[in-house]
Order: structure tokens, then sequence, then C-alpha cells
């Protein structure tokens, strides 16, 4: 019923920075509400890195703020993360969470992308 495809991933140096994208499909999407990005390190729980509001408010880690940027496209339904400043601690793979009103009377639920690696060489 409703994909989330991530991209954007990929190998860098420390200090650099990384653009993800992740856009939500499927004929069955009315409405999306917060949209959201988590982590999840080798041994670690996954964590919430950033999350934005359908209106543009936004969410942060305490561990990301002043360094990564969240965003939103509505029109596409598209939900972005600038990562700037990174560190070998970022890398984990990075999961897109989008929640999503269906044509349905059912309440919205949470979906999720399948995960890009980001690694952060020191």
């Amino acid at each position: 019923q409703v994909q989330l495809v991530e991209s954007g991933g990929g190998l860098v140096q420390a200090g650099g920075s990384l653009k993800l994208s992740c856009a939500a499909s499927g004929s069955s999407i009315f409405s999306i509400n917060a949209m959201a990005w988590y982590r999840q390190a080798p041994g670690k729980q996954r964590e919430l890195v950033a999350a934005v509001t359908s209106t543009g408010s936004t969410n942060y880690a305490d561990s990301v703020r002043g360094r990564f940027t969240v965003s939103r496209d509505n029109a596409k339904n598209t939900v972005y993360l600038q990562m700037n400043s990174l560190k070998p601690e970022d890398t984990a793979v990075y999961y897109c969470n989008a929640n999503v009103q269906l044509r349905t009377w059912y309440a919205p639920r949470d979906y999720w992308g399948q995960g890009t690696q980001v690694t952060v060489s020191s």
C-alpha cells in the first residue's frame, strides 16, 4: 500500500556531508503526518535522529542538533536529511519513517523504509 524509498547513503570522511532522501508513494495515501529519520548502529538500539511535522515543525536528537537539518516537500511526499560535519559516531543504517493516513477509516499508522547505510571514516 505504501512504500518508502530511501537514497543518498554512502561513505564519507569525517567532516564531510551527505544528504538523504526518502520518497513515500502509494495510491492509498490520503495524507502524511510526521516524517522522521531514525538510525541504528551495530549493537545499538534504533534511535530517533530528526523529525518534521506536516506543518514544518522539527525535532532533533541532541547528538545531531546544529549539524543535521530535516526538511520535507509535501507535494512530493518526500523527506530529506542534510547531514553536515559528519562524525564516525554517525555511522549507522538510517531509516525513514512516515505516519500515514490512508484513504480508509483506520487510524494513521507508521511505515518504514528499507534503510540506507551511512559510513563515516575517521
